[in-house]
């Protein structure tokens, strides 16, 4: 019994030690995932691109509740690149949907809408990670991909938007990829489909789906191929500066699996207590592949908190027509470790903004994030910058969870590791033992050296 007794008492250690660590990781994952719960700006003056009859339309589409910020901002601005569509945010109704990261965004048209507006289905639906939390809330968006399934409408999911594809049903009998970490859960969870594993985008008829976020580069760039020419997408990678547009050609890599380095991010999400809480300015003209090396980079490392700030309480418009709203302005702002300002050309393009934050008061250093990367890749300063705020290692998996393969290049400096991270559960485990050891002793031992008689 007093063996039982003792080793229920050392488990306690490892208990408080792996509860601690769940309940952070829990609450990292919920402040991700966030909703918009500020009072809403006017909404009536929100522009809308012009719609042209005679160009195709792409439809990518917002849920109700939180959505994948690369899978939603990146195909948008491609397909907006190329001027050959007509490209919307569409959700079930006008209201703002947010953004993993804290980025919130207005649809330029309800499902009903764009259905009266076109009088037949989408030419292009692209369908981003879009987690089914409340059923009755998401049930508008399955219909909606189901009602413009027919083989004139070209479906693309983006990394994990293949589980929303999956759950229409329309992959049965298909192959698909999705992203390296949740592959294996979709493999169990729809076993009628071929889950492919090496391979960034995987084309089947009018469905396409990508591999984890990056490779969603890959496949819009494949579908614009198809559909305008190769010119075309090499034309859009090029003014992307994007690296690795081989894959577009030939799909085939060697598949991401989880490792023992990968530990890092679950520390990080689990025991980096002390975020660093760094502010995002959004301002009129902001690119949207820019913004999502912000919010993809550091809010997912589950090192940083990203709040959006514009200078007023109104929608901004990106360099592709995109609504965003900010959750806090310049004169309200908590107090922040840093404010990033993405662009090559923001202190151009922002000037108004930018000297409204220096002349505000707040402390927080400007972090003009693409300053001098006019010619490279927007997600590179970004790991470059996450090494150094935080380390090395940290920056690798933000890399490795966006699917990004063009690392070389990279000039990560900063730590080997997350001393916080992987210093926290030691402590904890550290000051738990001397209190079981106590227990032990007093309790437990005690008993055992004096029976009772």
């Amino acid at each position: 019994m007093k063996t039982l007794l003792r080793i229920i008492i050392y488990l306690i250690v490892f208990v408080v030690v792996g509860g601690t660590g769940a309940i952070g990781y829990v609450n990292t994952m919920n402040a991700g995932m966030s909703v918009y719960d500020k009072a809403a700006p006017s909404l009536t003056d929100v522009k809308v691109p012009k719609y042209d009859a005679n160009k195709p339309t792409v439809a990518v589409l917002l849920a109700n509740e939180v959505n994948e910020v690369f899978d939603f901002l990146v195909p948008y601005e491609m397909f907006a690149m190329t001027k050959a569509y007509n490209v919307y945010g569409v959700a079930p109704d006008r209201e703002i949907k947010s953004l993993t990261g804290g980025l919130d965004v207005v649809p330029h048209y309800s499902f009903d809408e764009m259905d009266v507006m076109l009088g037949k289905s989408p030419d292009i639906i692209v369908i981003p990670f879009m987690p089914i939390l409340d059923e009755k809330k998401y049930a508008p968006v399955r219909e909606w991909i189901r009602k413009h399934s027919g083989t004139k409408t070209t479906l693309i999911s983006i990394c994990n938007g293949a589980e929303n594809l999956a759950d229409t049903g329309l992959l049965n009998g298909k192959s698909a990829a999705t992203h390296w970490g949740d592959i294996d859960r979709l493999i169990k969870n729809y076993p009628e489909i071929q889950w492919v594993k090496d391979r960034r985008y995987v084309p089947q008829g009018n469905l396409v789906s990508s591999a984890g976020l990056t490779s969603g580069i890959d496949a819009v760039l494949y579908v614009i191929s198809q559909q305008l020419g190769e010119a075309a997408a090499k034309k859009v990678a090029g003014e992307m500066n994007y690296p690795s547009y081989d894959y577009v050609t030939n799909p085939q890599m060697k598949p991401f699996v989880a490792g023992l380095s990968d530990i890092t991010y679950v520390l990080n999400n689990a025991f980096q207590w002390n975020k660093v809480k760094a502010g995002v300015l959004l301002y009129n003209g902001a690119d949207e592949l820019d913004l999502s090396a912000a919010f993809d980079t550091y809010a997912a490392s589950g090192t940083t908190t990203t709040l959006t700030v514009s200078s007023a309480n109104e929608p901004i418009v990106t360099k592709h027509g995109l609504n965003l709203v900010a959750r806090y302005q310049i004169k309200d702002v908590p107090k922040l470790s840093k404010m990033i300002v993405v662009g090559a050309d923001a202190e151009s393009t922002a000037t108004e903004d930018i000297n409204q934050w220096k002349s505000s008061g707040n402390s927080a250093k400007l972090l003009f994030l693409h300053r001098d990367a006019a010619d490279r890749f927007a997600m590179d300063p970004a790991f470059e910058d996450l090494a150094g705020q935080e380390d090395i290692q940290t920056a690798k998996f933000a890399a490795k969870r966006l699917e990004y393969r063009a690392t070389d290049h990279l000039k990560l400096e900063g730590s080997s590791f997350s001393f916080e991270a992987f210093g926290v559960p030691v402590l904890l485990g550290v000051l738990s033992l001397p209190i079981a050891f106590f227990i032990d002793r007093r309790f437990i031992r005690r008993k055992k050296d004096h029976p009772q008689i």
